[in-house]
C-alpha cells in the first residue's frame, strides 16, 4: 500500500549520516548560518549496517536531523554533497505533514533567503 504524497508540506526533514562528530558538526553549523536549515540536531552515535561495493558494512556514525522548507530543499541537497565526503551521502528528506504553528512559523521565517544575514 503506498500514501499519496504530501501537497506542499510545512516543512521537511532530512537525514544525512556522517562519518564522524567533526563532519557532522562542520555541516551542521554550515546549513544554519547559511539559512538553508533552521535547526540541525545530531544523534550520535548511530551504527549504520549497509551493503557497499558488494560487501557488508558496519560503521558508527553520526545522524543529522536538519530541519527545512520545500523551497530550500535543492540548495541544502546541493550544499551537503558539497560538503559531505563520502561518494555518495544519505540524503533522504521526510515531509512534515503536521506541527506547531509557532515552531513551522519560526522555522519558515529562519529558512526564509530574505531573512538569513549576510555571511
Amino acid at each position: 500500500m503506498s500514501l499519496p504524497p504530501v501537497a506542499d508540506p510545512p516543512a521537511i526533514l532530512v537525514l544525512c549520516s556522517c562519518p564522524d562528530e567533526s563532519v557532522a558538526l562542520d555541516i551542521a553549523r554550515e546549513l544554519v548560518t547559511q539559512g538553508l536549515a533552521a535547526c540541525v540536531n545530531r544523534l550520535s552515535p548511530i551504527t549504520s549496517i549497509y551493503q557497499w561495493a558488494g560487501r557488508i558494512c558496519e560503521e558508527s556514525e553520526q545522524l543529522l536531523l536538519i530541519k527545512t522548507t520545500a523551497t530550500r530543499y535543492e540548495a541544502l541537497e546541493m550544499r551537503l554533497k558539497a560538503l559531505h565526503p563520502y561518494e555518495i551521502p544519505e540524503i533522504i528528506a521526510i515531509p512534515v505533514v503536521a506541527g506547531s504553528p509557532q515552531y513551522l512559523d519560526w522555522l519558515a521565517t529562519a529558512t526564509n533567503p530574505l531573512s538569513v544575514p549576510p555571511t
